[in-house]
């Protein structure tokens, strides 16, 4: 399962909870886009999640 590089967000694991209270195992996906950014004076494609593309936490490669 891949993370964000920046701020390592990966699955979560929570519940469905029904009209009945009945409760299943789900799991909730971070939005993961891969992405070529530049670390390092150098060009990585990497996987990064949107909040951190939207808050320019990671500077992307034309």
């Amino acid at each position: 399962m891949a993370t964000c590089f920046v701020c390592g967000r990966g699955r979560t694991i929570g519940n469905n909870v029904s009209h009945a209270n009945n409760k299943t195992k789900r799991q909730i996906m971070p939005n993961l886009q891969r992405t070529r950014i530049i670390i390092n004076n150098g060009v990585r494609r990497e996987y990064v999640c949107t909040r951190c593309l939207r808050s320019g936490s990671v500077k992307k490669a034309l």
